[in-house]
């Protein structure tokens, strides 16, 4: 495991007289028609430099879009121009990133700056000392604006640790420091702002680097172990249920689950209590669920074996949720907040549970299992079960739960389904975070294609195959649930896991939604109930 060894300060020193190794600016491309665009002959005028980059542009003495221009730089979103200065200014090197067009108001959106300030910091690896100077309003909008600059930079140097023997030549260290240029770096609310990105980057690199981990290193029984030394380090309460108690307690699902492997499930359910002074706030209970399969096989029901060696991140779920407990130790929100983390490795064996099988439910429910693939709501349901026996006034549960996630809404964008008011909030959440969600609908004839004659519902709708299978797993979980508990499911299938290049905020592997979501929904549920 690592942790962002990146720090982050504030500084209102003159960005041209910072003795750094890079200063970063922002640069806008132009908002012009296709007439004016047909007029222009200076390439430079097609660029704009945003708020910040003044004392830069004076000592370049207003030559510096040109010459950025003449680097092919076009001012799109996430776009890197490095320009050494040649003791222009007291930094070796001017880095521009792209901003895209020129906002109306007084400055990018934030979802605008956390990726481009990721996109800066994560190419200038290897320098030791970086500052930012891009846009900071004067305004309400100042502390959102700020918060977003400084996740995007530390979450931009994240770097894995992964498991080669040697020293590879081209991969250079993540930035060491980065400093973030504000008008008044002895503002409560500035340094409030980065402190707060910075218990909040490192809590994502936490979830980033349990789902990077090999599943060969991350079995039920050690990634229990591993949550609980990190939570019981944090300060939080902890409990574990092993196979012996699982058994005893009646948690069907998790057992029938983790029964086909060697290496038996988990439940780890982590607590923080807030201090009492916080007032109504302070008795709310906010439970959080989140699914744990280690690796996912498919079991019985075995999936391809194209592409098998992503289900390592099939506990993408259980990750965020951990990792979001930890950084609510840090933040102490006025809420109390409960993490329950089903655990099971998904393999074939002749222990495996089969199509067919009928499973008992912690809450006494019992289910006709018709595809082992479809494990993730089994044991995400005795958990979500568990959380409304414990009492809580909000239940939120995230998972990697279907591909059906992935089909209907893409890699970036996850599916929310549940309560219509905790779904919109989540909705909020998730934008004011740049982890978008989108609603989806629970129809009644879904559930009514999972009517079992055998048991009290079907795993999944047989008549639909996969058609509408996202709905299938909201429609399931919500048997779960007690009726008078607002509550979502957070489908995170795509959102989880990044197999691409390097973008914006997001590199390779792990993502770590949605753990800013969950973080900012608490947030939202400590401030107003």
């Amino acid at each position: 495991m690592t942790s962002p060894s990146t720090t982050l300060s504030l500084v209102d020193t003159d960005p041209a007289e910072l003795a750094v190794d890079a200063v970063v600016i922002g640069l806008h491309s132009q908002n012009t028609d296709a007439e004016t665009t047909e007029r222009i002959v200076n390439l430079a005028d097609t660029l704009l430099l945003a708020s910040g980059a003044e004392s830069i542009a004076a000592a370049f003495d207003g030559r510096l879009t040109e010459t950025l221009a003449l680097l092919g730089a076009t001012g799109s979103p996430g776009e890197v121009i490095k320009l050494a200065t040649l003791g222009t200014i007291t930094a070796p090197l001017v880095v521009a990133v792209g901003l895209g067009p020129e906002p109306t108001g007084a400055a990018p959106a934030p979802e605008t700056l956390r990726r481009a300030a990721a996109s800066a910091v994560r190419a200038l690896a290897g320098a030791e000392r970086v500052a930012l100077t891009l846009p900071v309003p004067d305004d309400e909008d100042a502390g959102a604006v700020l918060r977003a600059t400084a996740e995007g930079a530390l979450l931009g140097a994240y770097r894995f640790a992964g498991y080669k023997t040697r020293p590879q030549p081209t991969r250079r260290p993540p930035v060491a420091a980065v400093a973030l240029h504000v008008p008044d770096a002895s503002d409560a609310r500035a340094q409030a702002e980065v402190a707060r990105a910075t218990v909040v980057a490192r809590a994502v690199a936490r979830a980033r680097d349990w789902v990077n981990t090999a599943p060969n290193e991350l079995r039920p029984p050690s990634f229990a172990e591993s949550v609980a030394a990190a939570a019981r380090e944090a300060g939080l309460a902890v409990e574990i249920l092993d196979e012996q108690a699982l058994a005893a307690g009646g948690y069907g699902g998790i057992l029938a689950v983790g029964q086909g492997s060697g290496a038996p499930p988990r439940l780890v359910r982590l607590s923080y209590t807030p201090d009492t002074a916080g007032g109504d706030a302070a008795s709310k209970r906010v439970a959080l669920v989140g699914k744990g399969i280690t690796f996912d096989t498919g079991g019985v029901s075995i999936k391809p074996a194209q592409g098998m060696w992503e289900m390592k991140s099939d506990m993408a779920g259980a990750a965020a949720v951990a990792a979001t407990l930890l950084a609510v130790a840090e933040l102490k929100p006025a809420v109390a907040v409960t993490g329950y983390l089903p655990m099971a490795e998904n393999m074939p064996s002749g222990r495996s549970y089969r199509p067919g099988d009928v499973v008992t439910m912690y809450n006494g429910k019992r289910v006709e299992v018709l595809n082992t693939d479809a494990e993730g709501r089994m044991i995400v349901a005795d958990a979500m079960a568990r959380a409304c026996e414990d009492g809580c006034d909000y239940l939120i549960e995230t998972s990697t739960l279907t591909g059906g996630q992935v089909v209907a809404l893409g890699k970036r964008v996850a599916g929310v389904m549940g309560t219509t008011e905790l779904c919109q909030r989540v909705q909020a959440a998730g934008d004011a975070a740049g982890e978008p969600t989108w609603p989806m609908p629970l129809p009644d004839d879904v559930r009514k294609g999972m009517d079992s004659e055998v048991a009290d519902i079907c795993q999944v709708n047989a008549s639909m195959d996969r058609a509408g299978h996202m709905l299938q797993g909201g429609v399931f979980l919500r048997e779960f649930v007690a009726e008078d508990v607002p509550w979502a499911h957070i489908d995170i299938a795509g959102p989880s896991y990044h197999s691409g290049e390097p973008t914006g905020y997001w590199t390779k592997g792990g993502t770590g939604v949605p753990v800013r979501t969950l973080l900012e929904l608490v947030d939202d549920i400590a401030a107003n109930g």
